[in-house]
């Protein structure tokens, strides 16, 4: 009855013990989930649903973009490496699992003896051996927790790298399309300037205007032709970088336009603590934190006793004269208990080192909050600003539209125009008109950052 109370008292104190403990999300971050969005988006807050949960076919409804983004999960190497990284740390934990099991070696032997050229002896030992190490202090309970842990992280950071390539493959896609009419609007600039051109020079040989302005006109076509062409090593090199992403080689990529592409009407962000569980990163450097955690434990464990099982057995023929029959069956069994003594600095050291890279795999976790909460902010941000800068430009093309056709009607039909008004007109025309579509991309390119803010992407 003694030893009962005595083993029992002794597994309630190794039960209460931290080496036992699964790991638990901290509470001493310092952060608090539920500020992440600032005040002005606190209206947000109120849904749980959150824009980073729609299945990324759900936003991205172009064709051509579809096919891009398929293709680039496919064959894109970065996502192939992080599949592969997923596969080691489940052969780690497939590892770490079998090590509760005995290890069983097999080890036949023979030998044959003559001495001076005599008849020789043979003798045979068909045998194995058994060993067992019996985890009393949680050593490989923490081993395994540890490979579960990192199996779990290699999975969020696939499901990063495959958020990332989504969102990188849209953004480059919508990047292409406004760079298309970019190079549209300098076209047809061009082709106006060379007709102006023509003009002013026709106008110069009757004598209507001067040199300048026919000088001043070229210079701006020459200038408006050398953009052009530099747009157009944009779009190609564009072109090329999302054909890299996908994982095939330089070529043309198949395209809609920039009207064509459309919005989600509404967006909501969901709640912080959502956002926290939504995000592959954030749920990444948890996991790192977790199997620091376990990598603690083990260095704590390391200072208790390591008791180890062992056996053999086999079947030998040379069991000795004494014998009558020599052939028969040898058993041995053997339990030892390690409990170091000398190695006690080295063992604190260990600990020391593991419980620093602990509390670092804390600071990056925190971090990793901190970070999710600021690119949110930003986009959502980032969003309002570009449909605010949208409506403005449009309604400036509007009435500089209108100001180009008074100042060319002055200009050919009266002298109150000037050929300086109406270069300005146009000149101030085409900016709007390249911020329009600027502003467009802004707007699709910040819904991509806000959609992969939010975990959006993942599969």
């Amino acid at each position: 009855m003694r030893k009962i109370t005595i083993f029992l008292t002794l597994a309630v104190i190794l039960s209460s013990c931290s080496i036992y403990r699964k790991y638990q999300r901290p509470e001493d971050l310092q952060v608090n989930v539920d500020s992440l969005y600032r005040a002005e988006l606190a209206t947000a807050q109120e849904d749980t649903s959150s824009f980073g949960s729609l299945p990324w076919e759900e936003l991205f409804t172009d064709p051509y973009l579809k096919d891009l983004i398929d293709t680039g999960l496919v064959y894109n190497t970065n996502l192939q490496s992080a599949i592969l990284r997923v596969e080691q740390a489940q052969a780690g934990l497939y590892a770490a699992r079998w090590a509760y099991s005995p290890s069983l070696n097999l080890s036949p032997q023979g030998t044959v003896t003559s001495i001076d050229g005599n008849k020789a002896s043979y003798t045979y030992n068909l045998g194995g051996n058994v060993s067992w190490d019996i985890d009393l202090f949680g050593s490989l309970l923490n081993a395994k927790r540890e490979a579960q842990a990192t199996l779990l992280q290699q999975e969020a950071y696939r499901q990063a790298v495959h958020s990332q390539i989504v969102s990188t493959i849209a953004t480059s896609y919508y990047a292409l399309l406004m760079m298309d009419e970019q190079v549209r609007i300098s076209d047809e600039s061009v082709v106006i300037w060379k007709e102006q051109v023509r003009t002013l020079e026709a106008q110069l040989k009757v004598g209507t205007i001067n040199e300048n302005a026919v000088t001043q006109a070229r210079a701006n076509l020459y200038g408006l032709e050398a953009s052009n062409a530099q747009l157009k090593q944009q779009q190609k090199e564009t072109e090329n970088a999302l054909c890299n992403l996908v994982g095939r080689v330089s070529g043309t990529i198949e395209r809609s336009t920039l009207a064509e592409q459309t919005l989600p009407e509404t967006v909501s962000t969901g709640v912080p603590l959502y956002l926290l569980s939504n995000r592959p990163d954030v749920y990444q450097a948890e996991m790192a934190l977790a199997a620091a955690y376990y990598t603690t434990n083990q260095a704590r464990s390391a200072f208790y006793p390591k008791l180890n099982l062992s056996g053999s057995a086999g079947w030998t023929n040379s069991l000795g004269q004494a014998v009558s029959n020599p052939a028969g069956v040898l058993l041995n069994a053997i339990g030892s208990l390690a409990v170091p003594v000398f190695n006690q600095g080295q063992l604190r050291a260990n600990l020391k080192v593991s419980k620093a890279e602990e509390e670092i795999a804390k600071l990056s976790y925190k971090q990793a909050i901190l970070d999710a909460g600021e690119e949110v902010n930003n986009a959502l941000f980032a969003i309002e600003t570009a449909g605010i800068m949208l409506e403005k430009h449009q309604a400036q093309c509007t009435d500089l539209e209108r100001t180009v056709k008074t100042a060319d009607m002055l200009y050919r039909k009266s002298a109150a125009g000037s050929y300086l008004e109406l270069l300005t007109a146009q000149q101030s025309l085409l900016n709007a008109q390249l911020s329009v579509i600027s502003d467009k991309y802004n707007q699709l390119a910040n819904t991509v950052t806000l959609y992969k803010a939010l975990g959006g992407g993942k599969d």
